[in-house]
């Protein structure tokens, strides 16, 4: 997919921000990491900073602070050999031993004392081993690039991907609010269609459908995620009750066409990220959704073909 003008200077900027972010996280690893204060650094909104982060480095951010947080209590274990368990556990931004002793474990395989002796001399020794066979990365904060974006290139041509700049109109929908996991707004979509169709509002294809999700997953507790499932109505509908009426504002928005199976909406928005960081724009603090253009049980692969509206301003 060709990227406009400019796109390595726009891509550069993308990843030096993100640079940015984790040379800091390396600076302060012993310090609480907010999100906020993250994305303050990077210069992005929270709401989209754990999203670029995750579609660029190809880890959350949360995973890649806790992967950091072991590894850097690893080499301090190894490095000063007569320090305390516990001091480097707090060195390193752990709360206490026995959050440190599950983070470790899960993350080695092993004991912090046994990190120090021969469990730990033989897990490097087979480590140094594998890298020599390429088989293993090396243990490091390094990342790559070059191999995420050959796996989501793989992806957009198969979902038959394609991003296009352009402005949209302004939209007035009548929604029913979904409180809980983002999966559950179908629920939310089967009330809106009981209450429109009795009352002539699903015209398709005048009438379109669309999801919007207010809040991160990253930064919201998943009980408390809010999603709407929407479709537009004439200005003068009259709602009542748990159905909603709202505006969404139009304006310049890239908009990613996919065909995609249910498990793929999160690769399908990583992508629109990707894009993104080429393309000379960033997101903006508009609403963004995704709009439903077919209905999957008639699809010959059972697909669904969507548009992902993401608001942009310039770089």
């Amino acid at each position: 997919m060709a990227h406009p003008d400019g796109s390595q200077a726009a891509r550069a900027e993308y990843m030096a921000r993100i640079n940015r972010v984790i040379d800091h996280i390396d600076r302060r690893i012993g310090e609480s990491l907010r999100l906020e204060d993250l994305a303050r650094v990077a210069n992005f909104s929270p709401f989209h900073f754990h999203r670029i982060f995750g579609a660029m480095v190809g880890e959350t951010l949360n995973v890649w602070i806790q992967r950091r947080r072991a590894e850097k209590a690893a080499a301090c274990l190894l490095a000063y050999p007569a320090m305390p368990i516990t001091s480097i556990a707090l060195d390193c931004g752990y709360s206490g031993s026995d959050a440190f002793a599950r983070a470790f474990r899960e993350h080695f395989g092993m004991s912090a004392t046994e990190w120090r002796g021969e469990p730990g001399r033989q897990w490097r020794k087979n480590r140094q081993m594998d890298r020599k066979a390429g088989q293993a990365p090396s243990l490091d904060s390094g990342y790559d690039g070059g191999e995420i974006h050959a796996a989501r290139s793989q992806f957009m041509d198969k979902s038959k991907y394609k991003v296009e700049v352009k402005e949209m109109p302004p939209l007035t929908v009548a929604y029913v609010r979904h409180i809980g996991p983002f999966q559950g707004v179908a629920m939310a979509f089967q009330k809106l269609m009981q209450w429109a169709g009795p009352r002539g509002l699903i015209r398709f294809p005048q009438t379109q459908m669309l999801a919007i999700y207010h809040d991160s997953p990253h930064i919201t507790e998943t009980d408390k995620l809010r999603s709407d499932a929407c479709i537009t109505v004439p200005l003068d509908t009259k709602v009542e009750g748990e159905i909603g009426k709202t505006d969404i504002p139009g304006g310049l928005f890239a908009v990613a066409h996919a065909e995609i199976t249910q498990d793929e909406f999160g690769q399908a928005w990583d992508a629109l990220m990707d894009w993104l960081a080429g393309s000379g724009y960033q997101p903006d603090d508009r609403s963004c959704y995704e709009m439903y253009l077919n209905d999957p049980k008639s699809h010959p692969e059972g697909k669904f073909i969507i548009d992902i509206c993401e608001p942009i301003k310039p770089l």
